[in-house]
């Protein structure tokens, strides 16, 4: 069984529920694209996303110069954030000779992590407890 590398992300993650939690209920996100934003499992992930995570937590080197690039969120699915806040890293996908539409994209303040298997159009927030 393969354990999650970033073990530390699950308190930020409980936290962040924390947070979208007041008096029982849950608070409306800020922005509607917001909500869109779903969940996955880490055992849910390609392998080679446990492959982007592990150099995102080592540093690097990375296969692409693009990664590690600031996300600029243009599509406005995840959650508002100031320019700098999100970076984005490419997950290989087999067969491609490109790039592919496979992405983790890090958030630094509370160190989430979001999936996109479909290039920006849905994210999913990577669970790292299940």
């Amino acid at each position: 069984m393969r354990f999650p590398p970033r073990t530390t992300r699950i308190g930020a993650l409980v936290a962040l529920m924390s947070a979208l939690l007041v008096g029982g209920t849950v608070v409306a996100p800020a922005n509607a694209a917001a909500a869109s934003v779903g969940s996955i499992c880490y055992s849910a992930l390609p392998s080679q996303a446990y492959d982007t995570l592990d150099l995102i937590d080592s540093g690097g080197p990375f296969p692409y110069s693009q990664d590690g690039a600031v996300f600029q969120n243009r599509e406005g699915v995840l959650p508002a954030q100031s320019t700098g806040y999100y970076h984005e890293y490419t997950v290989k996908t087999p067969g491609s000779s490109t790039r592919g539409a496979r992405r983790v994209v890090t958030g630094k303040k509370t160190l989430e992590d979001y999936y996109t298997s479909d290039h920006y159009v849905t994210f999913r927030l990577i669970n790292f407890g299940c």
